[in-house]
């Protein structure tokens, strides 16, 4: 397995979407071409329920998926097929909108005023576009989680990792979907490492906390990126082919 080293840092920009909410963007809306076939990376972290309860009202999507995790808060949803439901902390929601659906998305937060969490678009291929709409609601349960000695923890949404597999199955862009928690380096010199194996496009969210990412060859830092706690940033690496 070799090493590629890191294409692109990003810093997320704000971005006020629905009827208001104010959230980060990591990439969407023509700069694409990097993460195809993804769509759109949005961080909705917000600690001010004025900057998100206005919500997402009834809009439409086709031809892609969306996948929303939610890390704080609930989000309470519905659609024109007349299915209804609340996220709460931990939950997924993988989308397929297929030929077409109406939705609405609407935080809630929680007692705390927290509403954290990620939205992922995911686009379908050709030959799936006027596939049926469905959904993929999975509890926090349900999630399977894997405690690396140093005591990083990763949750497994889709995919495999550490020989547990993902529930969330059946997507079209085959993606790994794994939620990485590091815990806090304890002395100077402790560093906790993990190697994730990227097939042809990987990118990340960083959040909530002090870290750095970087790609070495031959001794040599080639990229490196700094998370600071007030932050959260993207990073993106491809393989050639």
């Amino acid at each position: 397995m070799s090493l590629r080293p890191v294409k692109r840092i990003i810093e997320p920009q704000p971005t006020i979407e629905g009827a208001g909410v104010r959230l980060q963007r990591a990439f969407g809306f023509g700069k694409t071409r990097d993460f195809d076939p993804f769509l759109l990376l949005d961080d909705f972290r917000n600690d001010n329920p004025e900057d998100y309860l206005a919500g997402f009202p009834w809009h439409p999507h086709r031809g892609i998926e969306t996948i929303t995790y939610v890390l704080a808060g609930s989000v309470e949803h519905g659609d024109s097929l007349g299915n209804k439901g609340k996220m709460s902390a931990g939950d997924v929601q993988w989308m397929t909108a297929g030929s077409g659906i109406l939705h609405q998305e609407m935080p809630k937060g929680d007692t705390q005023g927290r509403m954290h969490g990620f939205q992922l678009w995911a686009n379908l291929p050709a030959a799936l576009k006027m596939t049926d709409p469905r959904y993929q609601d999975i509890p926090a349960s349900a999630i399977p989680e894997v405690t690396e000695d140093d005591g990083t923890r990763v949750r497994v949404v889709c995919g495999k990792f550490a020989g547990q597999r993902g529930p969330v199955e059946g997507v079209a862009a085959d993606p790994n979907y794994l939620d990485i928690s590091v815990p806090p380096a304890q002395g100077r010199d402790h560093t906790q490492r993990l190697c994730l194996r990227v097939c042809r496009l990987g990118f990340f969210p960083g959040r909530l906390g002090t870290a750095s990412c970087a790609h070495r060859r031959r001794g040599k830092t080639k990229r490196r990126a700094r998370l600071r706690r007030s932050q959260s940033f993207a990073g993106a690496l491809r393989l050639r082919r």
